[in-house]
Formats: structure tokens, sequence, C-alpha cells
């Protein structure tokens, strides 16, 4: 043990665990292989309450099955939640074949372990006594934080492997999420940055010296990833980016030039700030792979929008769609600044019940709703009217937003056309052949002076731009009628005649949960459906089999209930149904995913 301050200590392990003391109680920042609690009697600690950890990586934990089984208390980074806690399916999913993805996610614990609590980014947990304050540094890995507290008389941060010594890295090789990419430099700079704003008297890593004298150690970094970074021409506006994260559309619209998917920001007098969408704030780059672990949302940009613009409070946030591009930082805004989630009416669900759909660029967590907008109808917020349209296309559950700012009638779309007026519809959206064209003709009906969207510059709405949308989308309905054999079956665009909802289910052994089936029938005339139940043997189903006239083109809906054996586990067991129509036996044209898992 080596005494850093009267509470606190460095032991070596497979990492630096850090022992803050208080009493004979101990927390531990990072855990190594464990053999930290073989050593503890020497400073007088008889019990460890709680570890934190400042990322997954194994060199971190290695041992915390024995902390589990010590019943000591494990929290972990937020973002890197299932690397800790569902590691045996991140094993099981994870691309090693041809593998183009460069994350260092197979650094991960080898079995599962159960986890107290997350750390989520910018809370303030008191544990044992003491206040911690969790920071966001990705750079090192995606999830990695920073834990400051203030522990006899000194500010220190305990930094993980975001620096190991004035002007150098534990690795580099970590710092690549894709092939040949370099986003984790351009995020530990960030990072670095942000922790020297903040000012910490002692800085404490997972590998390498303890730094009593941060800033000239950071200073020296900031300067030799920045060499790095611009030998790759890797990100050549970082610097500027992060002065000035924001551009003026109008005064009191703004766009964030920082983020994945455009965000924008409607300013009223009273200084508050109305934000629409709000996805990955201020990236660097995108890391292979889509689990939960590769995406990183945080508030980076806030704090200059609020310095620069006199923004007082984040008050209202409304999403034109559900892409994760465009929310996943939205429960940040509302647990972090206390902001206001409002949800067009025809995607709320969506939002609060994620797992229910099968859709693509889902969030991983419920975002909840305060307010559900209606469509069609005037919204007040500050001295602006909004108004909210259904706007499918790009994906069904989309709206676009109409309001009027310094003379400026606006129209917000999300992603419905890129490069503003070439189509951008992907099938799996639910996307119409008719959705172009009811979208142009919306254009043409709201005549607004300019479009916002999520991934292109605005852009001034002329005559010629109406009539082109109009053509396009015109085109695009007759080539879909062409090219698909709508007039003897119509399963639309996306060509399945069945959904079963929720999509993802996770249930205990011997119990049983329902499931609601649509089924349509493609026909124009009326025949009679029959849908039957696919699921594992052994499992039982309360209407195995379900009949019904149908009219031509129509849908209808069932609910059946199905029960897991006793004893059974598993992950993401499927189930189905088995579609036909009059005489025509379509197969299994749906399935859901259940997870079990067993008693304790």
């Amino acid at each position: 043990m080596k005494k850093i301050t009267s509470n606190l200590f460095l032991y070596q392990s497979t990492c630096n665990v850090y022992v803050i003391k208080n009493g004979e109680t101990a927390i531990l920042i990072d855990f190594g292989n464990g053999d930290v609690l073989d050593n503890l009697y020497s400073i007088g600690v008889e019990k460890v309450s709680d570890i934190l950890m400042t990322h997954h990586h194994r060199d971190q934990g290695q041992g915390l099955d024995r902390a589990v089984k010590e019943g000591i208390s494990v929290w972990v980074p937020h973002v890197e939640q299932d690397l800790f806690t569902k590691v045996d399916e991140h094993w099981m999913q994870r691309v090693i074949d041809n593998n183009y993805n460069m994350r260092q996610d197979r650094f991960s614990l080898l079995h599962p372990i159960p986890t107290f609590e997350t750390l989520k980014d910018y809370t303030k947990p008191i544990i044992n006594g003491i206040e911690f304050m969790i920071i966001p540094t990705p750079g090192h890995t995606t999830g990695s934080i920073t834990i400051f507290t203030d522990l006899d008389g000194k500010k220190m941060a305990f930094s993980g492997d975001l620096i190991y010594s004035p002007g150098k890295v534990w690795s580099l090789s970590a710092t690549q999420w894709s092939y040949n990419g370099g986003e984790g430099l351009a995020l530990s700079v960030l990072s670095l940055l942000d922790l020297k704003d903040r000012n910490p008297e002692i800085i404490l890593p997972s590998h390498g010296k303890v730094m009593d004298d941060p800033i000239p150690a950071i200073n020296l970094l900031i300067e030799r990833l920045t060499d790095l970074i611009n030998l790759r021409k890797h990100n050549p506006r970082l610097f500027q980016l992060r002065e000035k994260p924001y551009e003026e559309i109008t005064p009191h619209l703004l766009k964030n030039r920082t983020s994945m998917a455009n965000l924008y920001v409607l300013i009223s007098e009273s200084g508050k700030a109305l934000m629409i969408d709000f996805g990955y704030d201020t990236i660097g780059g995108i890391a292979s792979g889509s689990d939960r672990a590769s995406r990183r949302p945080w508030l980076y940009s806030i704090p200059a929008l609020k310095r620069q613009y006199n923004v007082d409070e984040i008050a209202v946030v409304i999403p034109t769609h559900y892409h994760d591009d465009h929310v996943a930082g939205i429960n940040l805004l509302q647990e972090i600044e206390g902001t206001e989630v409002w949800c067009p009416e025809n995607f709320t669900d969506i939002l609060e019940q994620p797992k229910n759909y099968d859709l693509p660029c889902l969030w991983y967590d419920p975002i909840k709703v305060d307010k559900i907008l209606p469509l069609k109808k005037k919204i007040i917020w500050e001295e602006y009217e909004l108004t909210i349209y259904e706007h499918p296309g790009h994906t069904l559950y989309a709206a676009a937003i109409y309001f009027e700012v310094d003379g400026k009638k606006i129209l917000a779309i999300g992603d419905q056309y890129q490069e503003i007026e070439d189509v951008n519809f992907v099938y799996k959206n639910k996307f119409r052949i008719n959705d172009y064209i009811e979208s142009a003709e919306l254009y043409k009906k709201l005549r607004p002076d300019m479009l916002i969207s999520g991934h292109w510059d605005p852009v001034e709405v002329t005559e010629e731009y109406l009539q082109s949308i109009e053509e396009k989308g015109l085109a695009l309905g007759q080539l879909h009628r062409q090219l698909l054999p709508l007039d003897e079956i119509d399963f639309g665009s996306e060509g399945f005649g069945a959904v079963i909802q929720p999509y993802q289910i996770t249930v205990l052994d011997g119990d049983t949960f329902t499931v609601t089936v649509e089924i349509k029938n493609p026909f124009h005339d009326q025949h009679e459906a029959v849908a039957k139940m696919i699921t594992p043997i052994g499992w039982h189903v309360e209407n195995n089999e379900y009949r019904k006239v149908i009219a031509g083109k129509e849908s209808i809906q069932f609910s059946t209930q199905i029960t897991v054996p006793k004893g059974k586990k598993g992950y993401r067991e499927r189930i189905a149904v088995d579609l036909t129509i009059g005489t025509h036996c379509f197969g299994q044209h749906a399935e859901a995913l259940i997870s079990i898992k067993n008693h304790r």
C-alpha cells in the first residue's frame, strides 16, 4: 500500500487500485485481480463497501467475481453496463471472422458479474458518505469515465486510462475504434480539455503515475495527440468546432456543428432553449459495432451554448423521429438539465417502449415522454407556435415540425431527404410507396421558406425544388408498382404479412407472457386467414391456431398467451407465426425473441 494522502492509498494490482479509506471501511476505484482485499489490513481497513469501475477492461476488474461473492457493491459506467452484466451475450454476438471492428471490447470480463448500480454521466452519487462526480471521458474506450471527489482537502480525478503520465497514454491501440480509424484520439483530446477545465489538483490514472501537477501533464498529452491526429489528417476542425459548436441560421435558430445528426436550438427572448432532436453531441468519429458500449451520448456542447447565446435553460426537446442519432442524448438532457421531452403522438410509444418494436436504430433504453404532441394542431412554446405533421417516408414513425422564427417559415424534416432532395427511404423503417408523394404535397401546402434536416445544410425552398421532389416521389411510387406484384399479392414495400409485438421479451422460467399478432390479407378479395404459433418444443400456447375471415387488403390483430417451461433458460429463443391466407401458404412471416432467466 502506497499512501497518497491521509485517507487515500494506491495498491498495485493488474492496474492501479485506489483505496479511499473512511474509518475501517473503504471504497475502491477499480479492482484489478482482487488481491487488494488481502492487503487492506495493513492500513486498518476491515471492510470494502463499494467498488467504482472507470471502464470495462479485464485488467481493471478481472477479479470482480470475488468481490461479488464477498457482498461488495460494484458500480460500473452506465454506457458499459452490458460488458459487465451481459458479457456472455457480448461474447456470443461479437464478430470474429472477417472482423473490421478494432475496438478492444474483447478485453472484457470472461464471465458476467451482477452489478449494484450504474455510474451515470454527470451524476453525483453519495457513497459511504463521500460525494463523487461522474464525468464522461471517452478516449481509451467509448464508455470510460473519470470519477471526481474532494478528499483530504484535494480535488481528485480518478481518470481511468485517459492519461498515463505527463504526455503519455497507456495504450494507443485502444483509441482505434474502427478499421484504420482514430476516433479515440479526437475523443481523448476533447475529454482532456474538459478534464483540464474542471481544474483537478491530483490526477490518479489506472496505469502510470499519480500527477499532482495536472495541467502541464494534460497540455503535453494534448499536444502530442494533436500531432498524431494531424499526421493522420483526422478531425482537422476539432478545436474550431469545440470553440464554436453552434452556428446561426437566424438570430434565434441555431444549428449544432458537432453532432452526428444535426440538432437545432430555438431560443426564446426569455433565454430558454427548445431542442429539435438531441442524439450524439460532439463526435470524433463513429465506433464500429452497434452494441450499447459503442454509442456514447454526452452534453459536451451545452456549456458553450449557454455561455455564447445567453441560454439559461434547456427547457424542451422535440424529436423528429425515433432513430438513435436523433434521440440518444435525450435521457441525459431530461435527467441532468431537467429538460421536458415533448414527442409527436405517432411515435411516442416507440420512445417509451422500444423493445416492443422490430425497427432499425432503436435506442437501448426507454425515453419517458412528458408531453404527447397531437398532429396538425398548434402548440405554444414561449413566443412561438409550432405545428406537428405526420411525415412518413424515411420512416413511418416521423414528424415534420413547422414554425416561424425571425420572419422565416421553417420546416424541420428530420432525415426525409438526403442532400435535401434525394429520397432517403429504408424498407425496414416501414416505408410505403406513396410516402414521398405525400411529403411533397405537404411541403407544397405549407410553403416554408427553409427546410432544416438531420444531416445536411438548410435549403431555401423554391418552386423548382417543390416540383423536383414531387417528380421524384411520383417516379419512386411508379417504380415500386412496376417492380412488385402488388396487383396479385400486396404486402406493401416491406414484403411481410405478419408482425408480433412485443418483439423482444424477457421472462422467468415457468412464467406466461402475452403477444399480439397482426396479420394482413394481401389479396383484393376476402379470404380466411390461418395463423399458427410456432414455439420451441415444450412451450404451451393458449391459442395455437387462429382463424378469421379478413376483407381484401385489410389487417386484423389477435393475442395469445405462451408459457415457458420451468427450468428452461435461453437467450433470444425464437417464436414465429406461420401464415396461410386462403389457399396460399406464406410460411413463417414473423418472429419475436424471448430471453429466459431462471428464478433464484
